[in-house]
């Protein structure tokens, strides 16, 4: 039977870990989620490579989501009584 499902799993301080990561790609991990958000441009590109390579090295194919920030709206100030928010 073919799955359909794909399993994304985001890189974070725990599964960045080189042997934590090649269990994941073992497990069945179909891509691998770095947010953008968090990190520098460096880690990101250190991410991507050690998925690539652990995943060439399992002979698994895992595909890398770059997650960008959305845009964001902030509001600062007080509330009065007769605001309302929208």
């Amino acid at each position: 039977m073919i799955r359909r499902t794909k399993i994304v799993a985001t890189l974070g301080p725990a599964s960045s870990d080189p042997k934590v990561l090649e269990r994941m790609i073992n497990a069945g991990v179909d891509v691998v989620r770095i947010n953008f958000s968090h990190g520098t441009r460096e880690e990101h590109i250190e991410h991507a490579e050690l998925a690539r390579s652990l995943a060439r090295a399992a002979g698994q194919t895992v595909g890398v989501l770059a997650d960008l920030q959305g845009p964001i709206r902030k509001k600062s100030g007080w509330i009065t009584k007769n605001c309302r928010m929208m």
